[in-house]
């Protein structure tokens, strides 16, 4: 379902998210960018809710920049193409989308689509986390 990482500690280091990446095996990383997105739109999303200055929507588009960050130079550049054929592709396409709404939810301060990103990361990592260490 979802492809090996070519280089998956160069991707994680590339989003700047440092814990365990030394340790971690390809699976773990790939878990860890899914929290890390997880965690920006989490974030992003208390304080497109907060509204209570120009703090919280600074703090809401640096959140929501991480997230975009995190699955398009993480998630998304670690999809091996070639193993993962037509399914990478699709989880690329996947990526796009998330990316472009996570924008569209930056401008239009909306946070149903926060919960839309949100609910499709934890979907993947799901699936991801069932998966094991079998990729």
């Amino acid at each position: 379902m979802f492809a090996v990482m070519h280089n998956p500690k160069a991707a994680y280091n590339k989003v700047g998210i440092e814990t365990g990446i030394d340790t971690a095996d390809p699976h773990k990383l790939v878990l860890m960018l899914f929290e890390g997105a997880m965690l920006a739109v989490a974030s992003a999303s208390m304080h497109m809710q907060r509204k209570e200055g120009a703090g919280d929507t600074a703090r809401k588009g640096e959140a929501i920049s991480k997230a975009i960050n995190i699955i398009t130079n993480g998630l998304k550049a670690s999809l091996d193409q070639e193993a993962g054929g037509e399914m990478a592709g699709k989880l690329g396409a996947l990526y796009d989308y998330m990316s472009a709404r996570l924008l569209h939810a930056n401008l239009h301060d909306q946070p149903a689509v926060l919960d839309e990103v949100s609910h499709l990361l934890a979907e993947l990592k799901g699936a991801w986390e069932q998966i094991g260490g079998k990729a």
